[in-house]
C-alpha cells in the first residue's frame, strides 16, 4: 500500500502541474508508462520514462513520475536524483514532491537535508496524514543522525535449505529449549505452518505441522508457541466461526499431534481485526494486535489475562508507554516475562517500522521503548523478531541477498544491550516409581519471592514430559502431583550468574501407601528458629490440598537438623519446627486426629554432614504416611 501511495502522490503531482512535452517522442514515452504502472510492471515503466527524459531533458513531470517508479523499486538514490532534477527544472512543484524527496534523502541517510525538506513540507501542509508523518520524520532525522554513528554488531545467518525454500518463509516461533521451530510458509498463495527440529546441531527438514491446523481453504499464520511447545496461538482470517475479519485461535498439542484449534472468543476477539498473538511464559496473559476502538493509533498492542474462573479477561490497551498514534505490530514477550519486543513506525527510528524493546519494571509498568539499533533497523520495514530463551539469538524473516527465494528465516546474535533477562528452565519426565511408566501429572512452579505462579500445567499425557521456565535471580517451589500419588517437592535457587545449563530431571512419584515419605523442600525457618517463614505457605497449602483430596490419609510430620551444635538443642529445634507445621495445618481445617509430629534432630541424616550441601539436605521437614 505504501508503494501504491508513492506512485499516487507522484501522479497527483504530475496532474496538479499538468504539462505535456513539446517533444512528441517524449510525450509518447510518458504516456506508455502509465499502463505499465497500472500492471505494476515497474521495469518497463522505468525504461519508458527514462526514454522520455532522454528525448526531453526539461520534461519535469516525467522526472517526477520516474522518481516515483524508482521509489517503488527501492532505488532510493536514483529516485532522489530524479526528484532533484525535476525541482531544478522548476521549483514550483506540489508539496508532495518535496515530501517524497525528503523520504529519499532520509532513505539515503542524508538526514540534514531530509529534515529541511520535511520542515518545508510541514509549513505548506499542516493537516494531512502526510503532514502528521512528516512531523514524525523530523524526530526520526534527529534520532537517526546520532544512532547511525553507533551501529550494533549484526551478522544474519540463513537457517538453511532444511527450513527455507523458493517459497516465502516467515513468522518464526521457537520453544524455550530451542529444539522446535514453527514457522509460516506460503505456497501458491496459501499459508500453512511447518515445523523443524534442532538435532545434531542443525535443523531437520521441515514438515507440515498438522492436518488438524493447516487447511487448504484458509490461511494460518502470525503464530506464537508457548515455551513448553504445548500451546500454539495463531491468526485465522475469514473463518465461519470468526467474530471479525481476523481472529486469534489456539491449539493444544496432544502427544505427537495437535488438537483441533478453536477460536479463543471474546473479549480477545471482536468484530474488528485481531492478530499476531504472543503468550506470556506462565500462559496466563495473551498479547495481541487489534484496531478496535479505544486505542492510540491504527493498530495497537493489547493484552488479556486469564481470570480466576479460567476465562480470558477484558482486553486492555498497553497504553502510551508502548502504543503510538501510528502502528505497532508483531509483539513478542520473551520467556523472562519482562522483555517485550515489537515493531512500530511511531517511535523515533530509521523510517517505516523498526524493532523496539521495552522492559517491565518491578511495579509491572513498561519502560520507554528502545530502538534495537542500526543496521538491524533500516529505512525498510523490520518486524517479526523472536528471541531465544538464552537471549543470545534473534530470529526473523527477510529477503536478504543470497537467500533461497522469497522471504527466508535468519538468525543473528542479539546486541548485548537488547538481550532479555537471564532465564533457566527445568525440563523433565514424570514416572511411576514402581512401574517406571510415564504419568500425566500436574506440575507447578512458584516464584517464592513474589508468590506468583510461573508455571501450572499438566505433563504430556503420552510422554509425561514438561518444560517450565524460571527467570534467574529468584527462589522457586517445584511441585508435582497426580491423583492417587504422593506429591513431589523440590526447590530451585537460581542466583544471577550461577546458571550454566538448564535442569534436566526425571521425577519419580509413588502411589499413596503406608510408610510413604515426602520431603518438603519449601518449608523455611530462620537459623535456630522455628517460626514459619512466609515463603513456606505455598508448600503448606499444597500439603493441605493433598490431605483434602485424600481424606483417609493420616501423616506424621517430622523435623530434622544437621549435626552442627548440641544434639539435645537440635532435637528440641526439630520438634518445635514439626510442631509449627502441625499447628498451621490444624488452623487451616485439617483434623488433628489425622496428624502427629515428632522431632528427630540429627538422628536420621539423608546426606553426608561433612559438606554444606549435605548439611542443607539434612535440615529438612518431611512427613510419613501412617495410615491410608
Amino acid at each position: 500500500m505504501r508503494f501504491c501511495l508513492f506512485l499516487f502522490l507522484s501522479l497527483f503531482s504530475v496532474n496538479a502541474f499538468a504539462q505535456v512535452s513539446g517533444n512528441k517522442k517524449a510525450q509518447n514515452f510518458f504516456e506508455k508508462a502509465n499502463p505499465f504502472i497500472q500492471k505494476q510492471d515497474y521495469t518497463s515503466a522505468e525504461q519508458a520514462l527514462k526514454s522520455a527524459v532522454e528525448a526531453d531533458p526539461l520534461f519535469q513531470n516525467a522526472y517526477i513520475l520516474l522518481a516515483g517508479v524508482y521509489k517503488v523499486q527501492k532505488k532510493y538514490q536514483e529516485a532522489r536524483t530524479a526528484y532533484e532534477k525535476a525541482i531544478l527544472i522548476n521549483k514550483a512543484v506540489a508539496p508532495e514532491v518535496i515530501y517524497n524527496l525528503a523520504e529519499t534523502e532520509f532513505a539515503t541517510q542524508d538526514y540534514l537535508k531530509a529534515k529541511q525538506h520535511f520542515s518545508d513540507f510541514s509549513m505548506q501542509n499542516s493537516s494531512s496524514d502526510q503532514a502528521r508523518r512528516a512531523k514524525k520524520y523530523l524526530l526520526d532525522c534527529d534520532f537517526a543522525a546520532i544512532a547511525i554513528k553507533k551501529p550494533v554488531k549484526y551478522s544474519p545467518t540463513n537457517l538453511g535449505e532444511s527450513v527455507n525454500t523458493t517459497d516465502a518463509e516467515y513468522f518464526p516461533a521457537i520453544t524455550a529449549d530451542g529444539e522446535t521451530l514453527i514457522f509460516t510458509r506460503q505456497v501458491n498463495g496459501n499459508e500453512d505452518f511447518w515445523t523443524s527440529q534442532f538435532k545434531n546441531n542443525s535443523w531437520n527438514t521441515a514438515t507440515p505441522l498438522s492436518s488438524k491446523i493447516n487447511t487448504a481453504k484458509y490461511n494460518e499464520g502470525a503464530q506464537t508457541i508457548s515455551p513448553d511447545g504445548k500451546y500454539l496461538f495463531f491468526t485465522g482470517c475469514n473463518r465461519p466461526d470468526g467474530l471479525g475479519r481476523c481472529d486469534i485461535y489456539v491449539s493444544h498439542r496432544e502427544g505427537k499431534d495437535w488438537g483441533e484449534p478453536y477460536n479463543v472468543g471474546q473479549p480477545v476477539n471482536s468484530e474488528f481485526w485481531e492478530s499476531q498473538p504472543a503468550i506470556s511464559p506462565d500462559g496466563r496473559t495473551l498479547y495481541f494486535i487489534s484496531n478496535r476502538p479505544g486505542g492510540y493509533g491504527g493498530y495497537d498492542i493489547w493484552k488479556s489475562t486469564i481470570t480466576d474462573d479460567a476465562k480470558w479477561g477484558p482486553a486492555i490497551n498497553l497504553g502510551p508507554e508502548i502504543n503510538t498514534a501510528f502502528d505497532e505490530n508483531t509483539p513478542f514477550l520473551h520467556v523472562d516475562g519482562k522483555t517485550l519486543y515489537f515493531s512500530s513506525d511511531g517511535w523515533p527510528g530509521f523510517g517505516n517500522k523498526d524493532i523496539y524493546y521495552s522492559r517491565m519494571d518491578n511495579e509491572g509498568k513498561w519502560q520507554k521503548p528502545i530502538n534495537i539499533g542500526y543496521p538491524i533497523n533500516s529505512f525498510e520495514d523490520e518486524s517479526g523478531l523472536v528471541v531465544s530463551a538464552n537471549g543470545n539469538s534473534g530470529l526473523f524473516s527477510s529477503t536478504l541477498k543470497g537467500g533461497y527465494g522469497m522471504q527466508d528465516i535468519y538468525s543473528f546474535g542479539m546486541p548485548e544491550i537488547a538481550k532479555p533477562l537471564k532465564v533457566s528452565y527445568v525440563k523433565g519426565i514424570v514416572r511411576d516409581l514402581d512401574t517406571k511408566k510415564t504419568i500425566e501429572s500436574n506440575v507447578q512452579v512458584v516464584d517464592l519471592k513474589t508468590n506468583k505462579t510461573v508455571f501450572d500445567d499438566y505433563t504430556d499425557p503420552e510422554t509425561g514430559q514438561f518444560l517450565a521456565v524460571m527467570p534467574v535471580g529468584s527462589n522457586y517451589l517445584f511441585n508435582v502431583n497426580a491423583e492417587g500419588y504422593m506429591f513431589y517437592s523440590e526447590n530451585f535457587e537460581l542466583k544471577a550468574g550461577d546458571i550454566n545449563k538448564p535442569y534436566q530431571i526425571e521425577v519419580y512419584i509413588e502411589k499413596i501407601k503406608q510408610g510413604g515419605n515426602v520431603t518438603l523442600r519449601n518449608i523455611f525457618f530462620d537459623t535456630n528458629k522455628f517460626n514459619l517463614l512466609p515463603a513456606s505457605i505455598r508448600e503448606l497449602d499444597l500439603l493441605i490440598d493433598f490431605l483434602h483430596q485424600n481424606e483417609k490419609v493420616q501423616i506424621e510430620i517430622q523435623g530434622h537438623t544437621d549435626n552442627v551444635g548440641d544434639d539435645k538443642l537440635n532435637e528440641k529445634l526439630s520438634f518445635n519446627r514439626a510442631n509449627a507445621v502441625y499447628e498451621y495445618l490444624i488452623k487451616n481445617s485439617i483434623d488433628a486426629k489425622r496428624l502427629t509430629f515428632k522431632g528427630f534432630g540429627t538422628s536420621k541424616p539423608i546426606a553426608d554432614n561433612k559438606t554444606e550441601m549435605g548439611r542443607k539436605n539434612n535440615r529438612r521437614t518431611s512427613f510419613v504416611i501412617t495410615k491410608v
